[in-house]
């Protein structure tokens, strides 16, 4: 399926064998006997114990080489599960706070997203805010990114929702506005709906990342139905931070009867277990979602993405001739 992806941590595409050769390349010395060993550390009771490993994997991550080449790593395996556009997720504090410099980051990044055309995928950049931080820093951070000028679509908001609040981010989350960038935010994944009544009308993002527990809520459902906003929703992740026990327990196939804009998407798929593609075929087999409901999966994504008429149009387009064929064979 011709896919579009609107939530995925590039740090979460760190592939275990890329980890050990960049810890290699930059003589890191790592907690882990082997690749078997670090493997085995991809076991996870909840979202603190991912994000244990996630930032202290980060550790080899240190030049904009580095950077560049997790990047062309993550095009190259989105193109092979079907993905045309991504919006992909940059945690630059992650980086700062060990001391390497943003525009490092930004520049190993940005110039391998410039490559995306040679994989048949467009791309565009959303710096994420760690809410686990305080949202003094966030302001600083994007002040920082602002004055070097780094290409970005938009802001996000991630990592733990058990901590501060929405309303620290605010001043950061007003500025990205003023400089026409665009606002999403994770929100009702580990947290309560109350979380995704707060970052829409604190925040006031476009789309919400997660927000599967917004379905405790039936006013937020209906709220979210009306004003059709987009929810990046994250399956295989959902399974493996104990969020649902499942996939068969995953409420997607309800979200799409409830009339909500929900797209599917990999999150962080070097630790849990497949790119969108095999998240499509997971929900697809376990929730018995047929041609129809795969369209509307797919024409979610087109219409989430902050891309301009003409792209959208073309995506629809690519998307309509899958569907087609899809019918045809089926």
């Amino acid at each position: 399926m011709p896919a579009v992806e609107l939530h995925v941590h590039l740090e979460g595409t760190l592939e275990p064998e890329l980890i050990m050769a960049l810890a290699e390349r930059n003589r890191v010395e790592l907690p882990y006997a082997d690749l078997d060993d670090l493997r085995s550390r991809y076991s996870f009771t909840d979202l603190q114990s991912f994000l244990d490993l996630y930032y202290a994997n980060m550790a080899v991550l240190r030049t904009a080489e580095d950077f560049h080449d997790l990047t062309t790593a993550y095009l190259a395996r989105a193109r092979e599960a079907g993905v045309r556009h991504a919006e992909v997720f940059l945690d630059v504090q992650a980086h700062t706070g060990r001391g390497i410099r943003a525009a490092e980051v930004i520049d190993g990044v940005t110039s391998a997203l410039a490559t995306g055309g040679d994989h048949g995928i467009t791309t565009g950049l959303i710096v994420t805010f760690l809410r686990h931080l305080p949202g003094a820093e966030a302001l600083a951070t994007l002040q920082e990114l602002l004055t070097l000028d780094a290409p970005l679509l938009g802001v996000g908001l991630c990592s733990t929702e058990l901590t501060s609040h929405a309303s620290e981010f605010a001043p950061a989350f007003d500025l990205a506005r003023a400089h026409g960038l665009h606002a999403v935010a994770h929100a009702g994944e580990e947290g309560p709906p109350q979380n995704v009544w707060d970052v829409l009308d604190i925040l006031r993002v476009e789309r919400v990342d997660h927000g599967v527990r917004a379905m405790e809520d039936p006013v937020l459902v209906r709220r979210l139905a009306d004003e059709r906003v987009p929810l990046t929703v994250c399956p295989l992740s959902n399974v493996r931070l104990r969020v649902v026990d499942t996939i068969a327990d995953h409420p997607l196939r309800t979200m799409l009867e409830a009339g909500l804009v929900v797209t599917v998407n990999s999150d962080d798929p070097a630790y849990f277990g497949g790119y969108v593609d095999e998240n499509l075929r997971q929900v697809a087999d376990a929730l018995a979602l047929g041609p129809e409901e795969l369209l509307t999966l797919a024409r979610n994504g087109v219409e989430s993405a902050f891309v301009d008429d003409a792209r959208r149009a073309e995506l629809d387009a690519e998307v309509t001739a899958w569907h087609r064929g899809l019918v045809t064979h089926s």
